[in-house]
């Protein structure tokens, strides 16, 4: 069969989906919509092409047809399906019609779907206005995803729908400013973290803050034969759902994304204690404020979020408690303690971690200590939806053999694409990064290997100036010919005033 179905041709509709709500409804909102849908065509697309096949097999025997359909990756009842909903477009109720089919969905699938749809809402009059002009919204929704023919047979190629997800997903995030970067990573830092940690086969893989999972996906795309676990816990309940129907879209099918506060209440846990993981990535919220709310208990309030250790039960915060108004060392120590032995671990954090004092300073002398931090690699500014601030990557590994860190000071010019809104790092740029982290040596200007006594030397302040040195030296100027140029100045025009004046006096003025 030809494959008919192209990345642009799903990118257009979706596309046009959105200009259903643009203008009436902001973008964080409708997004979870357009979303939904695209993941229920897809389902119900692949679904339906499966049951053909086994209709037309098995000379349409319903009972081998339903046991050999009891095996698909997802199973549709008649109610659930797209085409059901479809026909209902023009019912003045679509919008519970919508609800019940995904209530069905979920029903049928409790072990991957349960509670996947929670958080969204079809016949919402706070999000979709009142009922007329919602059911006439849903209605054009609908009939755009018509237009798509998502049969696995036609699909260009076996990535096209998680594509298509992810490209929705990065054109939320740049129209969501701030809240953008809370569940989505640009797609390049997400690929230079992927390479920095190296995923092999049968590694455990998390993510803490994992937003709508592309950070997690991309590192799972560095293992061919995808044989990882994959774990990831997500504060937010829309994006948590997000990250599930992500996962599904990209055949992750058995990725465990929690729902929760990780600092507060993680869980990922083993006999009650924290989870060990080989591989760990993240780009939690940049120095989150009151933070620590969470283990605030009963007449414990909220009293300016003074938290002592001992209220974690999972030990992290031994070294010292974070300050309220920053969570950067909170998500930094939760990472830590949940590394593995041998594990590794790529942090995206804003450079402020590398040089705040009080008890920020106290952590980041321990974590060299225990000679935990591998690397430090400063970023572009501008890479980041909602922040213009540079950020840097922090790489730590349990049981280093060597007793220095790497530096690299990869936010210079040349290093990056300058972009009109956001700057972006190229296919060079990441891989210069990764080789300098590899081979691990000094490069003038770009890169340089601190010993610990150095970086103790400094009061373990771990700002990238200090120990990169990318000053240029500006050329000297030659006095003599500065000179010269001044005398030609003043000769030519002398003679302009000559030549002005023999004007003027033909003129006779």
């Amino acid at each position: 069969m030809k494959k008919t179905t192209t990345q642009e041709y799903i990118n257009s509709v979706l596309w046009q989906a959105c200009d259903t709500f643009r203008g009436k409804i902001d973008s964080s909102v409708y997004k979870d919509y357009v979303l939904v849908m695209l993941f229920v065509k897809y389902l119900s697309d692949t679904y339906k092409e499966r049951l053909g096949e086994y209709t037309k097999r098995y000379n349409g025997d319903q009972k081998r047809i339903k046991r050999a359909m009891s095996r698909e990756r997802f199973i549709l009842d008649e109610y659930s399906t797209f085409d059901y909903i479809y026909s209902k477009r023009n019912d003045p109720e679509i919008g519970v019609i919508i609800n019940k089919a995904l209530e069905h969905m979920e029903n049928e699938n409790t072990g991957k779907l349960r509670g996947v749809f929670r958080n969204i809402d079809f016949n919402s009059e706070a999000n979709l206005g009142k009922t007329k002009e919602r059911n006439a919204m849903l209605k054009t929704l609908l009939e755009d995803f018509a237009k798509l023919d998502l049969r696995p047979s036609v699909l260009e190629d076996e990535d096209i729908i998680g594509n298509a997800y992810r490209y929705m997903i990065s054109l939320f995030a740049s129209d969501a400013g701030k809240k953008g970067g809370e569940f989505f990573t640009p797609a390049e830092v997400s690929e230079l973290l992927a390479r920095l940690v190296k995923p092999q086969e049968n590694d455990r893989i998390y993510d803490p803050t994992c937003g709508s999972g592309s950070l997690l996906i991309r590192v799972v795309r560095q293992v061919p034969s995808r044989k990882v676990a994959v774990y990831g816990q997500e504060r937010n309940g829309q994006t948590h759902s997000l990250a599930l129907m992500n996962m599904y879209l990209h055949g992750i099918d058995d990725a465990k994304i929690e729902w929760g506060d990780t600092l507060a209440n993680p869980l990922h846990l083993e006999d009650g204690k924290l989870m060990k993981f080989q591989v760990i990535v993240a780009n939690p919220p940049f120095s989150l404020d009151k933070w620590a709310m969470g283990f605030a208990g009963e007449g414990n309030n909220d009293e300016k979020f003074k938290m002592e250790a001992s209220l974690d039960p999972h030990g992290r915060f031994a070294w010292g408690v974070p300050p309220a108004s920053k969570g950067d060392y909170a998500f930094v120590l939760h990472i830590l303690h949940s590394l593995a032995e041998n594990g590794r671990a790529a942090v995206i954090l804003p450079h402020g971690v590398l040089f705040r004092g009080a008890s920020e300073g106290k952590i980041r002398e321990e974590i060299i200590k225990h000679n935990l931090l591998d690397a430090v690699i400063g970023l572009p500014e501008n890479l980041f939806f909602g922040t213009g601030i540079p950020a840097c990557v922090m790489v730590f590994k349990k049981n280093r053999t060597r007793k220095e860190v790497l530096f690299i000071d990869a936010s210079g010019e040349g290093n990056y694409e300058k972009g009109k809104n956001q700057n972006k790092l190229r296919e060079q740029d990441i891989q210069k990064i990764v080789e300098t982290y590899e081979k691990y040596e000094t490069v003038d200007k770009y890169s340089y290997v601190a010993t610990i006594d150095e970086i103790k030397e400094n009061d373990y302040n771990l700002n990238i100036p200090r120990y990169v040195d990318t000053f240029e030296e500006e050329e000297l100027v030659d006095m003599d010919a500065v000179k010269e140029n001044i005398a030609n100045i003043k000769r030519e025009l002398q003679e302009v005033e000559r030549q002005m004046e023999k004007y003027l006096e033909e003129l006779g003025l």
